[in-house]
């Protein structure tokens, strides 16, 4: 029994490994609005950045509830276009009522484009599909799994291209507004009442900085390892759709989800951003980003540490580093103990 079930597996992961991803793949280049500074968000902000020129207007969201009520007001004003991009998206409470903000977002004309890393979209094909069908919103996958029902087959076929995974996370408003960080989207990550909550960090960007992060979405976007999701899944029956979307719309409705909400209500950032009191630190800020190109050939040598050895410079007193994950390999463990650095750097993981 044991020996034909054994076989019934090599013979499902040899199966599954000869599934190949679409080629030719159609893809609509598009790029993040510019024209922007009449938006709601670009009026309120453009006093502050006038005032401020060059700068980075930031608010860390170090509170798990403000950065989903930050993440909720960002769709609820953005007026052209919200560009999300996530290596995590879980079909839970937090991540059910985002996705519902992006489509009534996408309700009021707005332009949705929703990037996902493809790692952890598993069970999550239909309503990716039902999201894309809408006139207003595109969404890609990137880097995906080739055999959409038994990923096993692709990482024992093709390990060393599914093995490369996009953790970028951005969520942009009208290119006006970005939160950036290490929070992905589910319960976890926002302080739901949940067993587990992640110690993350995010910030809010306004200002020069902002541009850069919607070139980045952009670059991702466009690449060739950025799959339009309807070349991957088939379209969903009507029905089925419409039963999807009575689903989110419910979702709000649940005793888990009103009580969270009423929390989030009270939030300090809620309470600063209506009295027009929200307390921007303007500073020098700069994107650091890989290159998508990672999925398609070897970029190692040119890979995050230049990049991010360039964007430290030589710090004289003190450097500060927090991120979820530290695996700097032995380059990236060699540059970090210069003496330059070792003596005056905390790693906060």
């Amino acid at each position: 029994m044991r020996i034909r079930r054994l076989s019934a597996v090599l013979a499902a992961i040899a199966v599954a490994g000869c599934a190949r991803l679409p080629d030719p793949v159609e893809r609509a280049q598009s790029t993040a609005f510019t024209d922007t500074a009449n938006t709601r968000l670009g009026r309120t902000l453009a006093p502050m950045v006038a005032a401020n020129p060059g700068k980075t207007g930031v608010y860390v969201l170090s509170g798990a509830r403000d950065a989903f009520a930050a993440r909720v007001l960002l769709a609820r004003g953005a007026e052209r276009g919200l560009d999300v991009q996530y290596y995590i998206w879980r079909a839970d409470t937090t991540g059910r009522l985002l996705g519902d903000e992006l489509w009534q977002a996408a309700e009021r004309g707005v332009r949705v484009r929703l990037l996902l890393d493809d790692a952890n979209t598993r069970g999550l094909d239909e309503a990716l599909a039902v999201l894309d069908a809408h006139p207003n919103i595109e969404v890609r996958l990137f880097n995906p799994f080739a055999n959409r029902g038994f990923r096993l087959g692709d990482l024992v076929a093709d390990f060393s291209r599914v093995n490369r995974r996009m953790h970028n996370k951005s969520f942009i408003a009208d290119n006006q507004l970005a939160i950036v960080g290490g929070r992905n989207v589910g319960d976890e990550y926002f302080g739901t009442d949940t067993i587990g909550e992640f110690a993350d960090l995010d910030t809010l960007a306004a200002g020069a900085v902002v541009t850069d992060v919607s070139r980045e979405f952009d670059l991702y976007w466009n690449s060739a390892s950025a799959y339009p999701v309807a070349s991957l899944v088939g379209a969903v029956d009507p029905a089925r759709a419409g039963q999807l979307r009575a689903l989110w719309a419910k979702v709000g409705e649940g005793a888990d989800a009103v009580r969270y909400v009423e929390a989030v209500r009270d939030t300090p950032l809620l309470r600063h951003l209506l009295a027009g009191a929200l307390p921007l630190e303007w500073a020098s800020a700069h994107v650091v980003a890989d290159d998508p190109a990672k999925v398609l050939r070897d970029t190692a040598r040119e890979g995050m540490l230049p990049r991010l050895t360039a964007a430290l410079g030589k710090p004289e007193r003190e450097l500060d580093l927090v991120s979820p994950y530290f695996v700097p390999t032995e380059d990236g463990v060699s540059t970090l103990r210069t003496p330059a650095l070792s003596s005056s750097s905390r790693y906060l993981a």
